[in-house]
């Protein structure tokens, strides 16, 4: 694994880069991830939209694969979209 362990810290600075379009915030800072897990090279993501209908539902999962993929020492990594608990924009007010 060429630079190290991916840690947890470096793949929410990976993931503060994926924005949402309609919105324009990181789907970090929308409060959007629930979950990272890290065991060695292999990261799996959890994270929600605002619906199952949203129109990026289809794209946001490779955008998210892409941006930790490019960490060193990625070699693999799952994205799980759920909708549970579902995503108000209170949500937003608060991150």
């Amino acid at each position: 694994m060429a630079g190290g362990p991916v840690t947890e810290e470096q793949v929410m600075e990976a993931l503060g880069t994926v924005f949402d379009p309609e919105l324009g915030m990181s789907i970090v800072d929308l409060g959007l991830v629930y979950d990272v897990a890290v065991e060695g090279g292999s990261v799996g993501v959890t994270m929600t939209l605002t619906a199952p209908g949203c129109p990026i539902h289809d794209v946001m999962a490779g955008w998210v694969r892409a941006a930790v993929a490019a960490l060193p020492g990625v070699e693999r990594v799952e994205v799980q979209l759920t909708f549970e608990p579902p995503w108000t924009p209170d949500r937003i007010r608060r991150a």
